[in-house]
C-alpha cells in the first residue's frame, strides 16, 4: 500500500498537484473526507510537490540564497484555501493557470507563507475532479509606501532672489500612482504628489523644432491665474524633437527584473510581463534584449538577444514566477555589467529596472545606490525605472535610481499605461535627444515683486550648478513635452504676500527701467547633445509678447496644464489655491480637453470628480 501511495505522489508531483489537492481529489464524494484538510498538511504537501529545474538538487530549500533559470526561486513552503463559493475568476480559467492571473501554472512564492489555489483542471486532462470552489490568494503588503518628503517651493522676492534654477523632469510615475490611488477611493499621499509630474504626463501642442543641433524651442506664455487674479502664471514649455520613422538608433536594452516575493500580485509581475511584452513585440528585428533577474540573489537568463528572436524573449518573460528576498543592489550591478559589456556604439544602450523597489538585500541603502548609478551614467548607459503595486512601493528609491541615472521613471497600474508609457510614448522613453537639460529664469524686479516654481521640489539647484557641466540634470526623450510654471505677483498688486523691508530700497517702476523695464523675466536653457560633454545655451526674454490679458484667450493646452497643476497643488495640500476646489479645476480642465485621441484628459477630468468623495485615508484591507 505504501509503495502505491508513493507512486502516485510521485506522478502528481510530476504534474504540478500537491499532495493537499490529490487527498481531497482521491476522497471527492465522501462528505467527511473531502472538508479541507489542516493547513499545515496541505501546506507541507505542497512543498513536496513544486517543481525543479533539470539539474537542481532536489529538496534545496533555501529560497533566498539562489535564483534558478528564468528568475524560478526554490519556494518556500505554500499553502492552498479553498473558498466557500464558486470563484468567477476560477470558472472562467484555462487549466494550469492560476486564478486571477495570467501567470501560467502556480508558483512558488518565498519570504513569509502565502495562500493560494490552482485553477480547476479538466476530469480528462487530470484524471480526477478537484475540489470546487479554488481561489488565488496573492502577496499583499499595506502602508509601507515610502515617498521622500520635500516641503513645497516657497515664495521669494524677485528683489532678493531674482535667479531660479533646476533640472528639467520628464517623469510621470507621480501621476501614475496618484490614479492608482484615486480609483481605489482613497487620496494619495501627499508627499507621493510631485506636481511636476502630473503636469509632464500629458502631450501639449508646443512648436516641434526641427533640428537636431537644437532639439526644442521654448514656447512661454503670460496668462492670469484661475486662482488668484492678482497674480499671473507664467507657463514655459519645451517639446523634443521627434524622430522620424527609421532614423531612430536601434535600441540596446537590458530589462532587470524584480521576481522576488513580493511581486506575486495580479499588479506586479503578472502585469511586468504583460508590459515587457508589448513593448518586444514594438521593437524593430536589429534591437537587442537581454534579461537580468533578481530575488534572494541575480542571474542572467537572457544573454543579448535581436528582436527579431522576438519567441525566445518572449519565452524567457513567461517563465518568470516570483519567490524570495530582493538583492536589488546586485541586481542592478549584474545589469550594468551586461549593458557594458554588450556596449553599442552606434545604438542607445539602456538599463529598464522594473519593480515595486522593496530592496532588502545586500545594498539596500539609497543613497548608496544613486552612488553607484551617478558613477555608470559616465558610460553612456541611460536607466529607466518601471514602478510596479502598492503596499510596499519604495518611490524613493525608484526616484533616486532615475534622477541620477541619466533616466526617468514612470508608473506601470494598468495595461493602458503600459501601453502608453512602452508603446505610444516608446520613442520618448527611450531614445534621448538631449541630456542634463537645465532652465534658469531671471526675473525683473521692476515687473515681478514676488514668484514660486509650481512643483520641481526634488529638482532644485544652485544658482552655480546651471553654468557646470558637471552637475547632473533630466534628460529629454524624442517628442516629450516637458513644462514648468511659475506663479509671480507683479508690481503694485494687492495679492502680495510678503511687505517690502522698511529699510531697502524699492524697485524701480517700469517705465523708468528703458527698454528691460517691460520684461518678466529672462529665460535661460543649458543642455548637452546625447553623445556630447559640453552644454548649449538658448536665450529668450519674456514680456508682453507673449501675455494673454484673459484666461479665456489663452490656448486650450496651456489652460489644461493650469488645472493639472491646480489638482497637483490641492492634492499636496500646498497653501495658494485658496478656495479654488475640484469643482473650479473640472470646469477649468473640460473645456480646454482639446484633442484627446486616447482619453487622458478626459480620464483626469473623472479623477478630479472622484477626487471629491474619495477617503482622506486609505482602509485597513
Amino acid at each position: 500500500m505504501y509503495r502505491i501511495f508513493r507512486t502516485i505522489l510521485i506522478t502528481a508531483a510530476a504534474m504540478g498537484l500537491s499532495a493537499g489537492m490529490l487527498l481531497a481529489s482521491c476522497s471527492y464524494g465522501n462528505k467527511e473526507a473531502a472538508q479541507d484538510p489542516p493547513v499545515e498538511q496541505r501546506s507541507a504537501g505542497n512543498a513536496a510537490s513544486q517543481p525543479q529545474d533539470e539539474g537542481k538538487e532536489a529538496g534545496r530549500k533555501d529560497a533566498d540564497n539562489e535564483v534558478e533559470a528564468y528568475g524560478q526561486a526554490v519556494p518556500a513552503p505554500v499553502a492552498e484555501t479553498y473558498s466557500a463559493a464558486p470563484a468567477p475568476a476560477a470558472k472562467a480559467a484555462m487549466p494550469g493557470r492560476m486564478v486571477g492571473s495570467a501567470d501560467g501554472p502556480a508558483g512558488p512564492s518565498g519570504g513569509a507563507t502565502r495562500l493560494y489555489a490552482q485553477a480547476p483542471r479538466t476530469e480528462a486532462a487530470m484524471g480526477y475532479m478537484p475540489p470546487p470552489d479554488q481561489t488565488r490568494h496573492y502577496y499583499q503588503d499595506f502602508g509601507r509606501d515610502k515617498f521622500e518628503h520635500k516641503d513645497v517651493n516657497p515664495i521669494k522676492l524677485a528683489s532678493e532672489e531674482p535667479v531660479s534654477t533646476f533640472s528639467i523632469d520628464v517623469d510621470t510615475a507621480s501621476y501614475g500612482f496618484v490614479r492608482k490611488s484615486l480609483s481605489q477611493g482613497h487620496l494619495p499621499a501627499r508627499d507621493a504628489v510631485r506636481v511636476e509630474e502630473m503636469v509632464n504626463y500629458f502631450e501639449y501642442g508646443y512648436e516641434t523644432p526641427t533640428s537636431r543641433s537644437k532639439p526644442f524651442k521654448p514656447t512661454v506664455a503670460v496668462y492670469p491665474t484661475p486662482w488668484n487674479p492678482g497674480t499671473k502664471l507664467l507657463h514655459i514649455g519645451i517639446k523634443g524633437l521627434e524622430m522620424k520613422p527609421g532614423k531612430a538608433p536601434r535600441a540596446n536594452l537590458v530589462f532587470l527584473l524584480d521576481v522576488s516575493g513580493s511581486m506575486d500580485a495580479p499588479d506586479k509581475l503578472p502585469l511586468l510581463k504583460q508590459s515587457l511584452a508589448m513593448l518586444v513585440d514594438n521593437l524593430r528585428p536589429a534591437d537587442k534584449v537581454a534579461v537580468v533577474v533578481y530575488a534572494g540573489a541575480a542571474g542572467t537568463i537572457l544573454e543579448p538577444t535581436e528582436a527579431r528572436n522576438k519567441s525566445k524573449i518572449l519565452a524567457a518573460l513567461e517563465r518568470l514566477r516570483a519567490g524570495g528576498s530582493t538583492a536589488g543592489g546586485e541586481g542592478i550591478r549584474q545589469a550594468y555589467a551586461l549593458a557594458e559589456a554588450g556596449y553599442d556604439e552606434d545604438a542607445v544602450n539602456r538599463v529598464i529596472l522594473a519593480t515595486d523597489g522593496d530592496f532588502n538585500v545586500g545594498i539596500t541603502n539609497p543613497d548608496e545606490l544613486q552612488g553607484f548609478v551617478e558613477r555608470k551614467r559616465n558610460t553612456g548607459i541611460f536607466l529607466s525605472v518601471l514602478g510596479f503595486g502598492t503596499g510596499n512601493y519604495n518611490d524613493q528609491m525608484m526616484q533616486k535610481l532615475a534622477q541620477n541615472g541619466n533616466g526617468n521613471a514612470a508608473y506601470i497600474d494598468t495595461l493602458n499605461e503600459a501601453r502608453k508609457v512602452l508603446v505610444h510614448e516608446a520613442s520618448s522613453t527611450l531614445f534621448p535627444i538631449a541630456k542634463d537639460v537645465k532652465i534658469q529664469v531671471e526675473f525683473n524686479p521692476a515687473r515681478v515683486a514676488e514668484y514660486r516654481l509650481i512643483g520641481y521640489e526634488t529638482r532644485m539647484l544652485k544658482r552655480e550648478d546651471f553654468n557646470n557641466d558637471q552637475v547632473d540634470a533630466g534628460e529629454v526623450g524624442s517628442g516629450s513635452c516637458v513644462t514648468a510654471i511659475y506663479e509671480v505677483t507683479p508690481v503694485g498688486s494687492d495679492s502680495r504676500l510678503v511687505d517690502d523691508l522698511r529699510y531697502r530700497k524699492t524697485a524701480k517702476t517700469p517705465e523708468s527701467d528703458g527698454d528691460w523695464g517691460v520684461e518678466y523675466a529672462f529665460l535661460k536653457i543649458r543642455y548637452k547633445l546625447p553623445k556630447e560633454d559640453d552644454s548649449r545655451l538658448i536665450k529668450q526674454t519674456i514680456g508682453h509678447e507673449q501675455e494673454y490679458r484673459r484666461l479665456k484667450d489663452v490656448p486650450a493646452d496651456i489652460r489644461f496644464a493650469a488645472s493639472v497643476a491646480a489638482f497637483g497643488q490641492l492634492l499636496k495640500g500646498a497653501p495658494f489655491l485658496g478656495g479654488y476646489d475640484c469643482t473650479d479645476i473640472a470646469e477649468l480642465a473640460r473645456p480646454a480637453k482639446g484633442d484627446d485621441p486616447f482619453g487622458y484628459r478626459a480620464e483626469f477630468v473623472n479623477l478630479v470628480e472622484a477626487a471629491k468623495s474619495a477617503g482622506a485615508m486609505a482602509a485597513l484591507p
